[in-house]
């Protein structure tokens, strides 16, 4: 992802934030601000707790489930990452949902993980995918 965009200065959206690593490298890279959404509240508390331990003071946590968010989110982002559970029955739809509501700005990048049993390769706005052993990535612009 490093030669596709570059993280200073962009606000990213991370859905099904999980224990916040993602969020928390995307910070560690100099973006300005991160927004995470977590549902599961074991998960959660462990992203405040390691927020509050390094002083991180521009990630907001916001514990909802994905798709509420993505229905009521008014906002738009420089890079959206998403790692959903694999077997979730909405997963094939969240590129739909992400360009349908105009999160991402223009020239952004969603960046959707995913199991081989996805294929985002005929969806309008695709433009690269990447395999590294059972982890798929689809970019999408």
């Amino acid at each position: 992802m490093n030669n596709r965009i570059d993280f200073e200065g962009i606000d990213v959206l991370d859905l099904f934030a999980g224990t916040g690593s993602i969020g928390i490298e995307f910070i560690s890279r100099d973006c300005k601000s991160v927004i995470s959404i977590e549902q599961n509240e074991r998960h959660s508390a462990f992203i405040r707790k390691v927020c509050t331990e390094l002083k991180i003071t521009n990630l907001s946590l916001i514990k909802t489930d994905v798709f509420k968010f993505i229905d009521t989110c008014h906002a738009q982002f420089d890079m959206i990452f998403a790692d959903p559970p694999y077997e979730l029955v909405q997963l094939a739809q969240i590129p739909d949902l992400i360009f349908a509501k105009k999160l991402l700005k223009e020239d952004g990048l969603f960046v959707l993980e995913h199991s081989s049993k996805n294929n985002f390769d005929q969806h309008p706005h695709f433009v690269d995918h990447r395999n590294y052993g059972n982890v798929n990535f689809s970019f999408f612009q």
